[in-house]
């Protein structure tokens, strides 16, 4: 640097007050001074100083420059200095102009400081109860709807229904059938481990169609369409909410619920048990692949021994279990899409928020079946 911090200004006494003499190069990459010194200088005297500015040594400056000057104001206003800016570039004139023509936004800048664990308990137990509270709210409306479309009064188009069921359905039939015979192969290789150490390696076809049939098959295609379809529902309608489209269908006298809510839960709701059924086919054949290939069981053999000991109470079972999670999937697609709020990172914690809740609802569900089913010994 070809001076140091100290000598890039002066502070001298004239009749009008203070003047501060600005020299050098006033850039970030030259090292900018502290105001401190100044301020301590301008609040010596007794009577609320006046400062003005003299710029005509001043070479180069940049944002370092802005900086500095922002900082001086602030500091100059709290103590009841005043400013006198004329002396400034014209340039630096017109950026704090702009910079003070908009008053700044509270809440904008980010809180630094952690709160006490108790406070961050009551937080997130009041937000958990206002969650409650909403989320039985739309469930409330979401009914209320069903029972207009029951009886013919619900508004929603037709070809809405039927692209959401194109969406949900044959468009997930590749990453369908890809998880899902994944998902038979491992279940028959981690059986086959076992089961060949006994030679009951035929049993093989009975632990991947029971699995298949009364949990992974429901539990996988939720879990895939949780993700793929329950985000897609959340980041629409909140996208939705940002474009102020869901306040226009208000304002023309259009439920929301029922326009944009009803044709997704429907869709879901009935292209997940036929998902359903073909997850369970191909997992199924994941398992007859990994028998012929490893364990030198036929096809027929495989099949046979599945029919066998696969009753079809079982595949009912997984398909009852795919309707409610094709319910709440979509219901927590659509409610979190409901509550986004008004800005694009809004948008991505709606979607974030929407898979969340469906897994832990998908899990919580299955789990509530299951024992049911074991109590009622089905």
């Amino acid at each position: 640097m070809s001076e140091t911090l100290a000598t890039k200004y002066q502070l001298t006494t004239t009749e009008e007050g203070y003047c501060l003499e600005l020299s050098g190069n006033w850039r970030f990459v030259d090292g900018i001074p502290e105001a401190a010194p100044l301020l301590s200088q301008l609040s010596s005297t007794n009577q609320p100083p006046r400062l003005h500015f003299d710029s005509r040594r001043l070479e180069q400056w940049d944002t370092g420059f802005m900086t500095f000057l922002l900082g001086l104001l602030a500091n100059c206003q709290e103590h009841q200095i005043q400013v006198d800016q004329t002396g400034l570039p014209p340039g630096a004139q017109k950026l704090l102009k702009l910079a003070h023509a908009v008053p700044e936004r509270k809440g904008a800048r980010r809180e630094v400081l952690g709160q006490p664990i108790l406070t961050k308990v009551g937080n997130v137990t009041i937000e958990m109860h206002r969650h409650w509270s909403e989320l039985l709210f739309f469930i409330g409306q979401v009914f209320f709807a069903l029972g207009r479309m029951l009886r013919g009064q619900a508004r929603f188009r037709r070809s809405d229904l039927l692209y959401q069921i194109e969406c949900a359905g044959p468009m997930a039939l590749v990453i369908i059938t890809l998880i899902s015979t994944l998902v038979g192969m491992i279940l028959a290789f981690v059986g086959a481990v076992q089961l060949r150490l006994f030679g009951a390696q035929i049993f093989i076809a009975n632990l991947v169609g029971l699995g298949m049939a009364r949990e992974m098959g429901a539990m996988m295609t939720a879990i895939i369409m949780s993700g793929r379809t329950g985000a897609a529902y959340a980041a629409q309608l909140g996208t939705m909410q940002v474009n102020e489209e869901i306040d226009a269908l208000k304002t023309m006298g259009i439920s929301p619920i029922e326009f944009l809510v009803l044709p997704r839960l429907l869709a879901l709701s009935l292209t997940m048990p036929l998902l359903c059924v073909y997850a369970d086919f191909m997992g199924i054949l994941g398992g007859a692949i990994v028998s012929a290939t490893m364990l030198d069981i036929s096809f027929f053999q495989y099949f046979q021994q599945v029919q066998t000991a696969v009753p079809l109470k079982h595949f009912i079972i997984g398909i009852v279990k795919a309707v409610i999670f094709g319910v709440l999937v979509a219901t927590a697609g659509c409610f979190r899409g409901m509550q986004c709020g008004r800005s694009a990172s809004a948008v991505g914690f709606a979607a974030t928020k929407a898979v969340v809740t469906s897994i832990v609802l998908i899990v919580v569900a299955d789990a509530i079946v299951t024992i049911a089913c074991q109590i009622l010994g089905v």
